[in-house]
């Protein structure tokens, strides 16, 4: 028989069996397993033992991945490089611009007889088709650019996908040690510890487990914790979060065979049949349309049945998704908003999805304007005033005139802009990666930008998280200094080792350093890790008490949440009994203690006047130390003659009646714990006050303690005035006589509230959501939270921007967040906030640069057509116009590094215009300018220039120089205004920083020597003739004369201008219309109003970018 390892090859259970077992639950669950033999024998039959684990060689690990699987679901294959490239030549002008071209190709090869032509012509006929070719060319330069970006763009979001999955580690026991293994190394057969906000990565059965509650809505649907226990359902599913307590599971079934994977699995299909759906109900309403064309009585069989088919399946398959890709750990109720506030989330997008529809309906007038006028000019001189026949040659002329029209469209319709904005993005998330922000929704990057507020956890966050015991009052005796086991009396000392070595989860362990000088590693829970280094520093080793007694004989465990701000173990006791030992918040503990060892460890009890005392002259100077202050407890049930502070019982005491089980408790000691602010927090937090961002702090500690920290790191400032609220005072006040909250209410006190003490995850929740509800302030809040703790979630998707931590964080918190700081300090969200400003900066840029350029062009190409019957600019110019200032120019604006500078405005706010004044004034002031130079060069530049006059040629005549000054002119004014683009306030000094950035100079550099090139050598290609260096130098010189013409603009005062002349103000939620044309393109499908195609391929363009990140979220997130 063939062996693995020393044991057989065959497990005693098969893949199927295990499948099928994990389809069972509650009673039924525990029933199956019986069957089996219980979770004992389940573990034997995978070759496991549920206290020591899998034994880790390689030989058994890679014999489990071949016959149960790995944990990993294969992602949805990335879109090839050609896919993206058919999916940029869809776009709607780029479509027109091919079929002209080859229209044009295919009339340059037709030579009619045409009789009375001159020989002339002979030498420019074998260049006709030169033009037809070279836009051809520039096409598909357009369409590879683009989709190269695409591409970049998606491989980008598969590193960062790949990158939050690494981070996701799990623990479990393999060869007798605890290991934090990646999540896709987990097996069958695995024992898995698992704990309080855990994502369960795979499936399995419960060996053991304390107060178990765990949240399935993400695969039933249903919002209640589900309890679990061996006896009551001890199946645990992959993709749901433990919400309370912890326990040990054998791992069942993992990836695809798991019950997440097997959804996945479906969903997967249900895309496919959903997208398969949506193309049969687009040819269906095409059929439908006909026939409603050819017969009105036909309209209503053509299309009652569509509607039925098309929304039953879309609709389960997209809400699957939805809740899937959400992970709605919210509430039912508050789901639906939570949906409709995400969307109306990124303000930036809102906005240039406005901008962009009307800049594409002024070009498309403009566009066909150019081809009526020109059209009918020709058709005016040739037929009417020439009085010449219709000849075949013409059709060429009709189509150049076409050509320029729609070259003018090109032009005027910036595409670069969604480019811009993904590169921005897409460059700010690389970026912020190295300053420890992990960004899961893009669009949280630039609202980040916007924030006005953050809302900042204590604990980890504003402090290191590495705390240590500092002070302690046991028997007594209040000791600064850490006392030896010695200086305790020797019952209580053994208490005190012994309570709060088992009362802890034994996932917090104190690790050795790596090098002997090193501090030792806390991992686990840091506010045990605390209490056990004080217990080794009494000299006791945890470990062996633990070992003594290990979690299965636990009798009960109470674990920690938020509501009780405690935890209890209950132990049987060796004669007999049971004893409970508890340890929490020490006001709450010493509610319940009726007892206290007093002076050389005698018992005495515990009275409210002594109570009273102690909290005055313990625990009240250790808060306002800025300590933390825990108590331990303990409580004996003895089966015989009970002391004072014991109960008699005579069975098993009714272990649920939890006021009952912890009152009358005997208080062990108090101990203060230090987590001492991170040194780098005081400047991060002066610097957002500075940047006009309050900062506030939400804290389940102590309000001396809270108090304190936030003195320490700036909140607090002597002269403010600021509230320091608990949570029950901030209820208090926010609620009606009914207990309702109150949106006025909220509005009292937010504004004034620096501090929320003792809060539970609900107040934060309330806090933020009254505080973005809220109108008291011209602009909306936009607010940011920070937040660790799996009941943070619903505060931290209401959020504008939600940062979970990376490191303490669990993992419920991570997905709910659309950050994720990976270092967990507070000094990373400052560096978010400044590529949040750089990413709105950045566009701004591009815009100022981008619209001055349309502007130009397009009045040039319009005013030259009506004027001379000919565009100044050819196609092929228009198109390399194009290129440069939307790719080229896009890359280099997107790429600006953020200054310090930009922390020392306030934030833009919602209502900011996207254009404004200042930056209006540079728009029309270098368009003036160029305008001046061009038609000045167009109608007298023959003339100053001395040179052969390019007006009034025939259509088919060569390139003159005089039309290749002006485009050499145009692109050489327009690379000089990119510079001034680079400041977007109104800065003098365009040029400083410019070589912190090589992205810049080098695109600029090879679009010159590019430039240089095209006019040179460019000839019939680029209608160009080669210039002299005299020429060249009034080129340059004009080029240059922009930025000189800049510092005068920036001389003119902005305030004098008219607000008018600033674009896009107003709020965001107006432009959500357009934003929804987009989404609910597939719901149009029956309705007679269709957006048109251009505007449809924009918001395509732009609601890509914020879908992007959340798909492959959604397709690898098991």
């Amino acid at each position: 028989m063939a062996t693995i390892d020393g044991r057989p090859a065959q497990y005693g259970i098969s893949l199927k069996q295990l499948r099928e077992l994990m389809e069972h639950r509650g009673r039924e669950g525990v029933n199956k397993i019986s069957e089996l033999g219980g979770i004992h024998e389940l573990c034997k039959k995978l070759y496991t033992s549920p206290n020591e684990g899998l034994s880790g060689s390689k030989a058994d690990e890679e014999h489990r991945r071949e016959t149960f699987g790995s944990n990993v679901i294969p992602p949805k294959p990335p879109k090839t490089f050609l896919t993206l490239v058919w999916e940029a030549l869809q776009d709607v002008t780029l479509i027109i611009l091919e079929v002209a071209a080859l229209v044009s190709l295919g009339l340059s090869f037709y030579k009619p007889a045409d009789e009375d032509a001159p020989l002339l012509q002979e030498e420019d006929e074998h260049h006709g088709w030169i033009e037809g070719l070279a836009i051809l060319i520039s096409v598909i330069v357009v369409v590879i650019v683009t989709a190269f970006n695409d591409y970049s763009k998606e491989r980008q979001f598969r590193g960062l996908q790949n990158r939050i999955e690494g981070e996701h580690k799990f623990s479990v026991i393999r060869g007798a040690e605890v290991c934090q293994i990646s999540v896709g190394d987990i097996l069958v057969g695995d024992i898995a510890q698992i704990k309080y906000g855990d994502l369960l990565p795979a499936d399995g059965c419960l060996i053991q487990s304390n107060d178990l509650k765990v949240d399935e809505s993400s695969l039933t649907g249903e919002s209640d914790h589900v309890k679990k226990g061996t006896d009551a359902d001890p199946m645990v599913l992959s993709g749901t979060h433990v919400m309370e307590g912890s326990g040990k599971m054998v791992v069942t079934a993992v990836g695809v065979n798991s019950q997440a994977g097997i959804i996945f699995t479906l969903l997967g299909a249900a895309v496919d049949e959903q997208e398969a759906e949506i193309k049969k109900m687009k040819k269906e309403a095409k059929k439908a349309n006909k026939q409603k064309s050819k017969s009105q009585t036909g309209e209503n069989d053509g299309r009652a049945p569509m509607k039925e088919t098309s929304h039953a399946p879309t609709q389960y398959a997209s809400e699957a998704i939805k809740s899937e890709s959400d992970g709605n750990h919210v509430q039912p109720s508050t789901s639906a908003a939570e949906t409709g506030h995400k969307k109306e989330k990124s303000v930036l997008q809102a906005k240039l999805t406005k901008l962009a529809i009307q800049i594409g309906y002024a070009g498309s007038t403009i566009a066909v304007l150019t081809v009526i006028i020109l059209i009918i000019q020709f058709c005016v001189k040739t037929f009417v005033i020439d009085e010449k026949p219709w000849k075949n040659t013409y059709a060429n002329n009709l189509v150049k005139h076409l050509i320029i029209g729609v070259t003018v469209l090109v032009v005027a319709v910036p595409e670069g802009l969604p480019l811009a904005v993904t590169l921005s993005l897409a460059y700010s998330v690389k970026k912020m990666m190295k300053d420890n922000n992990l960004v899961r929704h893009l669009d949280a990057c630039e609202t980040m930008g916007n924030a006005t507020a953050i809302c900042s956890d204590k604990t980890g966050t504003l402090t290191t998280n590495r705390m240590t015991v500092v002070q302690s009052y046991i028997c007594e005796k209040l000791c600064k200094v850490l006392p030896t086991l010695a200086d305790i009396p020797q019952h209580v000392g053994n208490l005190v080792t012994m309570g709060i070595s088992v009362n802890s989860a034994y996932t917090s362990n104190i690790m050795p350093g790596q090098n002997p000088t090193d501090l030792p590693i806390q991992v686990g829970n840091k506010t045990e890790c605390a209490l056990l280094g004080f217990v080794q520093g009494l000299g006791v080793k945890y470990q062996s008490i633990r070992d003594e007694i290990p979690e299965d004989r636990f009798t009960r465990v109470y674990t920690f949440n938020s509501v009780r701000k405690s935890m209890g173990t209950v132990i049987p006791r060796p004669n007999g009994g049971f004893r409970l030992y508890t340890k929490g918040a020490s006001e709450i503990i010493m509610k319940k203690c009726a007892f206290i060892y007093g002076h050389e460890g005698t018992l005495e009890k515990f009275t409210r006047d002594m109570q009273d005392r102690l909290i005055r002259e313990v625990i009240e100077p250790m808060a306002c130390d800025g300590l933390r202050t825990i108590s331990v407890a303990y409580r004996d049930f003895v089966p015989g003659k009970a002391a004072i502070n014991e109960v008699h019982i005579d069975g098993e005491p009714n272990w649920d009646d939890e006021e009952n089980i912890m009152s009358n408790l005997t208080c062990l000691c108090v101990v203060g714990i230090e987590d001492p602010v991170r040194p780098e927090v005081p400047d991060a937090i002066r610097k957002c006050q500075r940047a006009g961002i309050t900062v506030r702090m939400v804290t389940g500690d102590n309000i001396n303690t809270a108090r304190s920290i936030a003195s320490k790191c700036g909140i607090l400032r002597p002269n403010d005035d600021f509230l320091i609220l608990e949570g029950k005072e901030f209820n208090r006040r926010i609620r009606d006589s009914n207990g309702d909250i109150q949106q006025h209410l909220i509005d009292k006190v937010w504004p004034k509230l620096r501090v929320l003490a003792r809060s539970s995850p609900t107040d934060k929740y309330t806090l933020v959501k009254g505080m973005i509800d809220s109108a008291v302030t011209d602009n909306r809040e936009v607010v940011a939270v920070t937040g660790d703790g799996t009941n943070d979630g619903p505060a931290l998707k209401k959020a504008d921007v939600g940062f979970a931590m990376g490191i303490a964080g669990t993992d419920v918190a991570k997905e709910a967040s659309d950050i994720i700081l990976t270092d967990d300090n507070f000094s990373s969200i400052v560096k978010a906030v400044m590529w949040g400003r750089n990413v709105y900066d950045s566009i701004a840029k591009f815009l100022q640069f981008q619209l001055t350029v349309n502007v130009v062009a397009v009045i040039v190409a319009f005013i030259g057509a009506c004027a001379v019957q000919d565009s100044p600019l050819k196609a092929v110019q228009m198109l390399w116009v194009n290129l440069i200032m939307d790719t080229l120019a896009s890359l280099a604006l997107a790429t600006e590094v953020p200054t310090p500078d930009l922390l020392l405005r306030k934030p833009y706010g919602r209502t900011k215009p996207l254009i404004s004044r200042t930056m209006m004034k540079n728009i029309l002031g270098q368009a003036l300018y160029q305008l001046v130079i061009i038609f000045s060069l167009l109608f007298v530049g023959d003339l100053i220039l001395d040179i052969e006059s390019g007006r009034g040629q025939d259509l088919n005549a060569g390139p003159t120089q005089h039309f290749t000054i002006i485009f050499n002119t145009f692109v050489m004014m327009t690379l000089f205004n990119e510079i001034n683009a680079r400041k977007i306030h109104g800065q003098r000094n365009v040029v400083e920083g410019l070589f912190t950035n090589p992205i810049f100079y080098t695109i600029w550099i090879f679009t010159m020597i590019s430039q240089v090139v095209i006019i040179q050598y460019g000839k019939m290609a680029f209608s160009t003739k080669a210039l002299s260096l005299d020429q060249w130098l009034w080129c340059i010189f004009f080029g240059i004369g922009t930025l000189v013409w800049g510092q005068l603009i920036t001389s003119v005062p902005t305030r004098k201008l008219p607000k008018i002349l600033s674009w896009g103000r107003g709020h965001p939620e107006e432009y959500t219309d357009a934003m929804n044309l987009g989404e609910e393109r597939f719901d149009s499908i029956d309705s007679d109003k269709k957006p048109r195609a251009g505007q449809i391929l924009w918001i395509r363009g732009l609601t890509r970018l914020q879908t992007q990140p959340a798909e492959p979220i959604r397709e690898t997130e098991v």
